[in-house]
């Protein structure tokens, strides 16, 4: 069995960490190339980076942050955030990223996915999904949350990988900073309908959350933001209380 992944989000808005629930009501959680120091030395197997505004404010990732960031860690480093174009793609690259997160940009032109695979390898793509329950089914959101589509959460993650996707990594805003647990159900659906890695995200409150996930599902990574960031959790006090269930971690 692959061991499992505990990957730290840093979620950032205006050069700062923040976090918020259900993609709303967003605070302060510190600096960004301070947090992913830490979570380095605490133990975190990789580092994703996501400028939450920069689709819905249409500019560009913050390119010198991503390499203050890549210059503090030595963990895979996924940046997202505003990328549109294969330009985008070399500047995130060359600034210290080994992969590229895209979901906006990747349900309006599918071909993007294909063209940055091509380009960089699928093992460079990440597809993020934000998906919401909505009408008694699980439907894709874009726009950093903002906008429902009628795509299918399951068919686009299935679309997705056909294109070229390395991975995907699924949020659930429904759980989205509740710290009630994953989404358990629409996890497991997407990880059994795809034969490529699947991150959950969205919802982690506890060790037990993270445990539960990786059992239930069959997910390759468990991604968290609050439980990291204010300290309540420390990644290797995790990984020792996850091999107390047989589940392999890095």
């Amino acid at each position: 069995m692959l061991k499992k992944r505990i990957i730290p989000c840093l979620d950032v808005k205006d050069g700062r960490t923040v976090k918020g629930v259900n993609f709303v009501n967003i605070k302060d959680a510190g600096d960004a190339v301070e947090l992913a120091s830490r979570y380095v030395a605490e133990g975190a197997d990789e580092l994703v980076f996501l400028d939450i505004t920069a689709t819905i404010e249409r500019r560009k990732t913050l390119v010198s942050l991503v390499e203050n960031v890549a210059r503090a860690i030595n963990i895979p480093f996924t940046v997202g955030g505003g990328i549109n174009s294969l330009k985008d793609v070399e500047a995130i690259i060359n600034a210290g990223a080994d992969k590229i997160s895209i979901n906006t940009a990747a349900v309006k032109n599918p071909g993007l996915i294909t063209e940055i695979a091509n380009r960089f390898g699928s093992q460079c793509v990440v597809v993020a999904i934000d998906t919401g329950f909505a009408e008694n089914t699980w439907k894709v959101f874009i726009n950093g949350g903002r906008t429902p589509t009628s795509i299918d959460t399951v068919e686009w993650a299935k679309r997705a990988e056909d294109a070229g996707a390395g991975e995907i990594l699924l949020t659930s805003m429904t759980a989205d900073g509740t710290r009630s647990g994953f989404s358990i159900g629409i996890t497991k659906k997407i990880v059994e309908s795809v034969n490529i890695p699947v991150i959950a995200s969205g919802g982690a409150g506890s060790k037990e959350d993270i445990r539960d996930v990786f059992l239930h599902t069959g997910c390759s990574a468990a991604l968290a933001a609050s439980i990291f960031h204010y300290g309540e959790i420390k990644i290797y006090e995790l990984k020792k209380y996850l091999s107390q269930f047989n589940i392999p971690v890095r």
